[in-house]
């Protein structure tokens, strides 16, 4: 992704693009920030099992698609400060709006006593960024409901008490 080939896109001159945004991270914190006021909310497929594995083939699509704007919104979080704060300002949206699908698993009975929503969240999640954004790896046809199913399993279990100190 780059300013010149956001402004062919868009039938414009480089400098007017430029003007507006300094470098690809700007333009791409600006694109994200417009995404994350978009109505997404987590699938409701009737079980954690379920509701994981479709945010899971949601990120699969994110990241496989073309133009993947969040494979590059990524990389131009290591070189754009503004990038980076969209970036986490994103993901803590997502993360805060997906937790209804712990709440909902713990409301059937699902999961363990107390299982914090985030932790499974990206329990699901982050190895389908590790295996495809990482490692540059082709997406199995299961990664989706792969790592959904290790991550509902690890929710079921039951909570261990806290040691005590």
């Amino acid at each position: 992704m780059t300013i010149d080939a956001v402004a062919a896109r868009s039938g414009v001159h480089r400098t007017t693009v430029y003007r507006r945004w300094r470098d690809p991270g700007g333009l791409l914190a600006d694109a994200v920030d417009a995404a994350r006021e978009q109505s997404w909310q987590p699938p409701d497929a009737g079980s954690l099992l379920g509701d994981l594995t479709a945010i899971n083939r949601q990120v699969v699509a994110a990241l496989t698609g073309q133009p993947s704007i969040t494979s590059a919104l990524i990389a131009a979080s290591f070189r754009s400060p503004a990038a980076a704060r969209a970036l986490r300002s994103f993901w803590e949206d997502r993360y805060t709006r997906a937790a209804v699908v712990v709440e909902r698993a713990a409301g059937r009975g699902e999961t363990g006593a107390h299982v914090d929503a985030r932790t499974v969240i990206v329990a699901a999640c982050a190895p389908v960024f590790y295996e495809l954004t990482l490692m540059r790896n082709p997406p199995p046809a299961d990664i989706a409901e792969r790592y959904a199913r290790i991550a509902a399993a690890a929710a079921a279990r039951p909570t261990p008490p806290s040691p005590r100190t």
